[in-house]
């Protein structure tokens, strides 16, 4: 049986401010010519289809277009949608009586049934309702175990990540029980340990501390296969080799500048082995960092280096459907506010959308202003001189000491403040 999966859509985002729409219906025109091509007898979509609770009128109308598209385009493959954290688990699941009339089945949410018990009763999982039985062309029979993301209102557990592998191993024990010669495919939404996320503007939520960090080794009993949703960079869950994450199709920040994009094949034997192919996408826009390395360009020089480097616009003006998002990289100590705009200008005549501008502040040892002092405890803390740490703290912020003017302002409102006090 032959499955394409994918996670991480994130229709709706914005991109430094920038409408991505056009992004999406490329990619989801792209995905419509490989299914055609490919002809999957499934397409599981792993959570985050919207990049928010309350998606746009277009973002879900595009959406909705591409899932008409896709059981037109191949009528016998079946859709299987699951939520994201992104996502609304109801707005998601809402057509979902409509959907499954059409092969698209929507799980946005755990449902719970009332069971009764000689003590009264109690609400239990209905996890009937996450299995859900495939056929192929050929006969060939997979179950789908779809999973959505699980809050704490499912996962009723002092440890999250305790809960959330209970609930996906008691799921799986029950799928093997009741279906015990089909191979299981599991589609998820987690952050599971070991996963390689971006250490610098990472756009994944993800708790500090790791609190929410699932841990798979261990699970002998586990599906045939799992596509995860939720990191952004394509990679194998760490210590499987039956796991993993498919990665978001569009780059989500700078960070994930050399992250790459796509959809997985995925095809299951008889064997219950899986055969992973990557389908490879290229994003509509690059993103580009100029400069590339860790020079220092003066403002001539990086204006040398635009004008090279990026392609003019047309006629009107506009940029191209093909236009790059653009990051520069800018020494302060180099730079002043008329050759950020001479900069910003000259972006504006480029086939490019400048993002942002990257102040980079010089490396200060604080140890050489004057006043300073080291801080070993609390006391020293409480002891200090208040204006020493608005020094260091100004220092950090701006890349350069106090005037005198700045730091006899800041002496007569600290003067008033104990005043009053």
């Amino acid at each position: 049986m032959k499955i394409i999966t994918t996670s991480d859509w994130h229709i709706g985002n914005l991109f430094h401010g920038n409408d991505r729409l056009p992004e999406h219906k490329h990619f989801l025109k792209w995905l419509l010519n490989q299914i055609e091509e490919q002809r999957p007898d499934a397409l599981l979509v792993a959570g985050d289809v919207f990049d928010n609770a309350n998606p746009s009128a277009d973002a879900q109308s595009a959406y909705y277009r591409f899932l008409a598209d896709a059981t037109q385009a191949c009528p016998n493959m079946q859709i299987v949608i699951t939520a994201g954290n992104h996502d609304s688990a109801s707005r998601l699941e809402a057509p979902r009586a409509l959907l499954s009339r059409h092969k698209v089945e929507i799980r946005g949410k755990v449902h719970r049934n009332w069971v009764k018990h000689e003590d009264g009763g109690s609400w239990e999982v209905d996890y009937d309702d996450l299995m859900i039985p495939l056929t192929g062309e050929k006969g060939e029979k997979v179950v789908v175990l779809a999973v959505p993301f699980l809050r704490t209102d499912v996962v009723q557990n002092a440890n999250y990540s305790a809960g959330v592998n209970s609930f996906l191993r008691e799921l799986t024990q029950k799928a093997r029980a009741k279906y015990p010669d089909t191979p299981l495919v599991m589609m998820a939404h987690m952050y599971a340990k070991g996963a390689d996320i971006a250490t610098q503007d990472a756009s994944e939520k993800i708790v500090i501390g790791g609190q929410e960090e699932v841990n798979m080794e261990g699970w002998e009993e586990h599906p045939d296969y799992l596509t995860c949703g939720h990191i952004h960079k394509r990679q194998h869950i760490w210590n499987t080799d039956w796991a993993r994450y498919t990665g978001s199709i569009l780059p989500m920040s700078f960070a994930e500048i050399n992250y790459r994009h796509g959809v997985d094949l995925v095809t299951i034997t008889e064997d219950h082995k899986p055969k992973v192919e990557f389908l490879q996408y290229e994003p509509q826009h690059k993103l580009r960092i100029l400069p590339e390395g860790d020079q220092e360009l003066t403002p001539k020089k990086l204006q040398k280096l635009i004008q090279s480097e990026l392609a003019d616009r047309g006629e009107d003006g506009k940029p191209g459907e093909d236009f790059e998002y653009v990051v520069l990289k800018v020494k302060l100590e180099k730079v002043n506010n008329d050759d950020i705009k001479d900069l910003e200008a000259l972006i504006n005549t480029k086939n490019a959308v400048l993002c942002k501008i990257q102040k980079i502040i010089p490396t200060l040892d604080l140890s050489t202003i004057t006043g300073n002092q080291q801080i070993q405890s609390i006391d020293d803390i409480l002891n200090r001189d208040p204006l020493e740490t608005l020094r260091e703290t100004f220092v950090v912020k701006h890349g350069m000491e106090m005037t005198e003017r700045q730091e006899q302002m800041l002496q007569n409102i600290l003067k008033e403040y104990n005043e009053e006090d």
